[in-house]
């Protein structure tokens, strides 16, 4: 995609994260490995979620969610890689987590990531506390081109990231397929733009996955901005009025947490969909999976820009 017309708006929690280019980075050392194994056994609930990224009907990549659940304390690992020509000509790469504890929303308390292409790179960090922004740097700093509409220290409050919003705690004592799961306001601050995910709900499916086969909730989702964004570009204008997009959410066994198994979003180039391949889960009710512990350096994401 070239041109800042075929360059669709922020989404992140829905994950905009994973409709952006980034991907997988290292694989973790013996060292880090041996880690994981004994944070593992303390774990309650650990999940891994694989996709594969297609765009226009054509598989451009894969990506990853791996949630670790232990008590009320949480940490998000999520990780894309785009492949075959589209990987070739960008060379997108990154990498994001996050960590904090369930409550009705999550409740961050860091978020960090970095992202790659051939030609540039970002990184953003951030410290949170009870849904206030403490502390963010953002390297190299974004360029002040004067038509952001400014970010205030109240767009910082009651806000989650953009890898926390991937992860939604069942709404009170509801059942987690009741479908009031659906209807929330995602408010996420990715370090550099303010704005709302907006999800509804639209039905209930049944879904057959390696790994799980059962109901999911079909949630609607619209894109709202409220600052850092740039208002006249015409991506931004385009994100808005799009009612095309969707996250479908299936709840982690042993938890009170859902997680996407697909997401869709129409682009100006064809419907964007992040689909699960495979869900993996250890802990819980779960007998054994290969999910990613605490401790364990998975990946992704990107900074809207």
């Amino acid at each position: 995609m070239c041109g800042t017309r075929k360059r669709p708006a922020p989404l992140s929690l829905l994950g905009a994260s994973l409709l952006t280019l980034a991907a997988l980075l290292t694989a973790p050392s013996a060292e880090a490995r041996s880690k994981t194994a004994r944070t593992a056994s303390k774990t309650a609930a650990a999940v891994t979620v694989d996709y594969d990224i297609a765009l226009a009907g054509l598989t451009i990549g894969n990506a990853q969610v791996a949630g670790a659940f232990e008590g009320s304390g949480y940490r998000m690992d999520v990780s894309a890689r785009l492949t075959g020509l589209a990987g070739v000509v960008t060379g997108g790469m990154g990498s994001a987590r996050a960590s904090g504890a369930i409550a009705a929303a999550p409740q961050p308390s860091t978020f960090a990531i970095a992202t790659k292409t051939t030609n540039s790179g970002i990184a953003v960090r951030m410290a949170l506390a009870r849904g206030t922004v403490t502390q963010a740097e953002i390297t190299p700093p974004l360029i002040d081109m004067g038509d952001r509409v400014p970010i205030t220290p109240a767009n910082k409050r009651g806000v989650i990231d953009p890898a926390s919003a991937l992860m939604m705690p069942a709404q009170g004592r509801a059942d987690p397929m009741d479908p009031a799961n659906c209807n929330r306001t995602l408010p996420i601050f990715d370090g550099a733009t303010r704005f709302d995910v907006v999800l509804s709900y639209g039905e209930t499916r049944s879904v057959a996955k390696p790994g799980y086969s059962g109901p999911v909730l079909v949630c609607n989702a619209r894109y709202t901005p409220i600052a850092g964004h740039r208002p006249d570009r015409p991506g931004v204008k385009f994100m808005e009025d799009n009612r095309e997009m969707s996250v479908w959410l299936a709840p982690v066994e042993g938890t009170r947490v859902l997680l996407p198994v697909r997401i869709a979003v129409r682009t100006t180039v064809g419907t964007n969909i992040i689909e699960a391949t495979r869900w993996t889960q250890t802990g819980g009710q779960q007998g054994s999976s290969t999910a990613s512990a605490p401790g364990t350096p998975v990946t992704q994401a990107s900074l809207a820009q």
